[in-house]
């Protein structure tokens, strides 16, 4: 007989108190050779099916990823980080307007400096996300086969390959997609520890979180769905030296980012980006996640995680706590804080995908459809081959729900709409491009927003300053220098160009409207201008300027 993996169960000790012990589970041993009908092709074929299958999930995936990845240039957060990465580079063109210490850590910028060290880099560093989005997708067929059976790794594996939050994500040189692949991992060392209770998985599950931490610090809040799991589940044993190492190890990974601060001078921007973060006017309203997330992960998806959670609440386990807690953590906190950015739930996906797929896979079929593909006689092999079809009927039918959008978003490059975390911008590399090749070297560019600039710096090489940057300290991003007088800027030929941009403006009406007195007071001329398809009215095709730069004299 073979052993399988452990599983849990739980006994009484003799003082009454519940723990928990590993139970090895047999499986039957292989049957006898095959006989000369034929049976050995098959068996062959069904060994090579699931990681054929896993093949084409990620092939998929890849492609979903890497498809017309060029048609847009950076938003303003890829700007950030990708200069950010060039700076550590040492790479010339962007050391003078990226300073390497901003407001997260540098873990993720450091994997792509290698890439970034001479010329204009952009298309690499989407390559590098999207590579690592894929072994998302890899980590979470490992997590769902741990957790349940390998038929629910492939189905959830297979839902994050096409879900749309990730893809689009995962497009974008954006921490949140290597966080989601390192918060994934912890989860994995969080089940292993569980299932094997051995002290090396539950100290990888503190050292893969500090990891994570070091790609993005507000993972921290995943720290709360492990003690909302622990503390939920009483079976699961938990001693103090065990705790505390785990603690230890993760913070001795990510100690590493405020002392690679200190040692670089830097010890005071983690300070005022905090001060910062705490006193930030909300940039969404309550309901934003509730309109967007729901949709992006698929609505269907979300259904099935929830509604499996009821029809198969027979079955609940240990499993369900975890994953429900490691959702829970991140979509309360940052339901609760003002500031939301349409990315930061990424980390409830994969959790969400592997619930669905539990659900999907063991989803009760009605006697009555069984009974419409069985023989009269009612064999149960045909009501058996009844329910698989209709199950995977249904996991194709969610599939397709994920992909068609995922599908139309990354062949959406024209859009005068934009949503912050949700893909490039339109007309903004080229924009940038314009400014370096027809402005003189140290042109200064007046934007409307500190997002504007960012693009212009990267792709223009020429200094920029947002307007509505604010001059109080606690109302401003630290790294954003603000212009208290534009006007005395202007009057002595300090800004030579000035660029509006309609995403901006569609956040701001007031400083849209105070930069186009500036513009008019100082004799502002178009020399360039960027468009995108739009619609009239009457529905017909119009060209819509998303971006537009103006030359400025005093």
């Amino acid at each position: 007989m073979s052993l399988t993996r452990s599983s849990l169960e739980e006994v009484e000790h003799d003082r009454g108190a519940p723990t928990v012990v590993l139970h090895r589970i047999e499986r039957p041993a292989p049957g006898p050779a095959p006989g000369p009908e034929g049976t050995a092709p098959a068996r062959g074929w069904r060994r090579w099916a699931a990681p054929a299958a896993l093949v084409g999930v990620a092939t998929l995936a890849l492609f979903l990823r890497v498809w017309q990845l060029d048609a847009l240039g950076f938003n303003s957060d890829e700007a950030v980080y990708a200069g950010q990465a060039a700076s550590l580079a040492g790479n010339p063109n962007y050391a003078p307007f990226f300073p390497v210490f901003r407001a997260h850590p540098m873990l993720f910028q450091t994997l792509l400096s290698p890439f970034f060290r001479t010329g204009e880099v952009d298309v690499v560093g989407r390559v590098v996300v999207a590579a690592l989005g894929v072994a998302t997708v890899l980590a979470v067929h490992l997590l769902g086969a741990r957790l349940y059976s390998r038929r629910v790794g492939l189905v959830a594996a297979l839902l994050v390959a096409v879900m749309p939050y990730h893809v689009v994500v995962t497009r974008q040189v954006l921490l949140d997609g290597p966080m989601v692949l390192f918060a994934t991992l912890t989860l994995y060392c969080l089940v292993r520890f569980v299932q094997d209770q051995q002290v090396l998985w539950y100290v990888a599950t503190g050292a893969m979180l500090g990891v994570t931490m070091l790609t993005k610090e507000t993972s921290v809040v995943l720290a709360g769905g492990v003690y909302a799991f622990l503390a939920l589940t009483p079976m699961v044993r938990r001693p103090v030296r065990m705790s505390l190492l785990a603690l230890a190890a993760m913070l001795v990974v990510f100690v590493t980012h405020p002392v690679s601060q200190a040692l670089a001078g830097r010890s005071q921007t983690g300070k005022s980006y905090l001060v910062w973060q705490l006193f930030r006017r909300p940039n969404h309203s309550m309901g934003f996640y509730v309109e967007t997330v729901p949709s992006a992960m698929g609505l269907l998806v979300v259904a099935a995680a929830i509604g499996g959670l009821w029809w198969l609440r027979r079955h609940r386990s240990w499993r369900e706590t975890l994953l429900v807690s490691w959702i829970a953590a991140p979509v309360l906190f940052f339901q609760l804080w003002p500031v939301k950015g349409f990315q930061y739930l990424l980390p409830a996906a994969a959790p969400v995908a592997i619930l669905a797929a539990r659900a999907l896979t063991g989803l009760p079929v009605p006697g009555r459809i069984g009974r419409l593909f069985a023989r009269a006689d009612g064999a149960p092999d045909r009501r058996a081959r009844a329910v698989r079809t209709v199950r995977i009927a249904v996991i194709a039918l969610v599939t397709l729900s994920l992909l068609v959008p995922s599908w139309t978003a990354v062949n959406q490059a024209d859009n005068a709409t934009f949503l912050a975390g949700s893909g490039g911008v339109p007309g903004g590399r080229e924009a940038g491009r314009w400014l370096a090749a027809n402005s003189p070297e140290g042109s200064v560019v007046l934007t409307l927003g500190p997002s504007m600039a960012n693009i212009i710096q990267y792709y223009g090489h020429r200094r920029s300053y947002g307007l509505s940057v604010s001059p109080n300290p606690l109302r401003r991003n630290p790294s954003y220098a603000p212009l208290p007088n534009p006007d005395w800027w202007l009057r002595h030929n300090d800004l030579q160009y000035v660029v509006w941009d309609s995403f901006s403006a569609g956040r701001s009406a007031f400083f849209s409207e105070r930069l186009m007195v500036l513009i008019r007071r100082y004799h502002g001329r178009v020399v360039h201008t960027e468009y995108v398809d739009g619609t009239d009215s009457t529905g017909a095709r119009v060209p819509v300027p998303v971006i537009i730069i103006y030359e400025v004299r005093p």
